[in-house]
């Protein structure tokens, strides 16, 4: 497990969420000074701060630290089953899946965990799962001008599992391509064989 270090926290905002959390408990009728909750409005308030980081990151830049030029590879690059955490921005509540990201390089390729870099950038803001999937595309387009480019979400998303309608088993799938697999049917049917596996 990542250790979480505390020099990710704004001291003055984690302040401040953190009365905010106090008072919620108080309106939920709880007691915020009873032993089990004495602390929990500061980790509410740093949790909050940590699923929420990548608002103020950009992923362009993240893939720009390590771009390769001069490659001749123009075969797909698959980066399959990348673990994603978000937050609903309907209810603050997570979402939490898998992603599948691929591209056709042309003449540009990058380090391969700054694809799952760019995910969990995108990923820890509050967010809507089709714009997630969007702007991962986008991003990745944008950054490398590929060939084309493939997002898939697979996602179960909590506010509907744990409230409302109560379908603890139902996933919600996007996608997003752009280039060779939006006009391409045959490459696009190779990307969606190979996540189903």
């Amino acid at each position: 497990m990542a250790y979480i270090r505390e020099d990710l926290y704004d001291e003055n905002v984690t302040r401040e969420i953190a009365s905010h959390v106090e008072s919620i408990l108080e309106l939920l009728g709880e007691d915020p000074s009873r032993e089990g909750l004495v602390k929990t409005p500061e980790r509410v308030a740093k949790a909050l701060q940590y699923m929420t980081k990548g608002a103020s990151q950009d992923g362009k830049d993240i893939i720009r630290q390590a771009v390769f030029d001069g490659e001749e590879y123009q075969q797909m690059v698959l980066v399959k089953d990348i673990e994603l955490y978000s937050t609903c921005e309907h209810h603050m509540m997570p979402f939490i899946g898998k992603c599948h990201v691929a591209y056709i390089p042309d003449g540009k390729i990058t380090g391969i965990s700054k694809i799952a870099r760019v995910v969990e950038t995108y990923a820890r803001r509050l967010q809507v799962q089709e714009r997630l999937t969007v702007q991962i595309r986008d991003c990745i387009q944008k950054a490398l001008n590929p060939l084309g480019v493939a997002v898939v979400i697979e996602a179960m998303h909590t506010c509907m599992q744990l409230r409302g309608v109560e379908k603890s088993n139902a996933v919600t799938t996007t996608s997003a391509f752009s280039g060779a697999f939006l006009n391409s049917a045959k490459t696009r049917a190779e990307f969606l064989e190979l996540i189903k596996n």
